[in-house]
């Protein structure tokens, strides 16, 4: 949805960001409407009922709320970071987890087959987080694999080659970070 709103372009700067608030922030993506207030514009451009769990989360978030942005001639992708980081910090004791499910769909001798692929890692702590290991690990695996010349192919590459990607699982899975695959059809 914030992306689809634009709130993730970093690609210009808002002129006058220090002196806007959250509220401000949200409507500039929304149409000028003089009738309605940037909640209902809102639940109107993302077809969004009043009591959708969706709602109560952006409402959480303080998209709606009168806190200066604080930010000069920022882009919209950094007042959003600055308001996800606001509301998305860890306590002391907080862990972060991440869930990630695929389905895979293809046909294979004339016949459909599906599979499923799903991972659930849990970070340690607020500094040791699944979100950085699940980002930062893999690459740190492949340039080590690369300057150790396990890895020979040369160029940018997307990790679909067996050479990249095998080795570097096989060095996850080692590590607590597995995908467990099921064959449904």
């Amino acid at each position: 949805m914030l992306v689809q709103l634009g709130m993730t372009d970093d690609s210009y700067k808002l002129e006058g960001s220090e002196n806007m608030t959250y509220r401000d922030f949200t409507n500039s993506f929304l149409a000028y409407d003089p009738h309605n207030s940037v909640e209902m514009k809102m639940r109107y451009y993302l077809n969004i009922e009043q009591d959708d769990y969706v709602w109560d989360k952006l409402e959480w978030l303080g998209i709606f709320s009168d806190t200066k942005v604080g930010l000069k001639d920022a882009t919209p992708a950094q007042i959003l970071q600055k308001i996800l980081e606001e509301k998305w910090t860890l306590e002391e004791d907080d862990k972060d987890m991440i869930v990630m499910w695929h389905k895979f769909t293809y046909e294979l001798n004339g016949q459909d087959k599906e599979i499923h692929s799903s991972l659930v890692y849990i970070g340690e702590d607020q500094t040791y987080t699944a979100m950085s290991d699940t980002v930062g690990l893999p690459v740190a695996i492949c340039a080590k694999l690369i300057l150790n010349g396990t890895i020979k192919t040369s160029g940018v590459q997307i990790p679909i080659v067996k050479e990249i990607y095998q080795p570097v699982m096989a060095e996850l899975e080692g590590m607590g970070m597995k995908y467990v695959e099921k064959q449904v059809s």
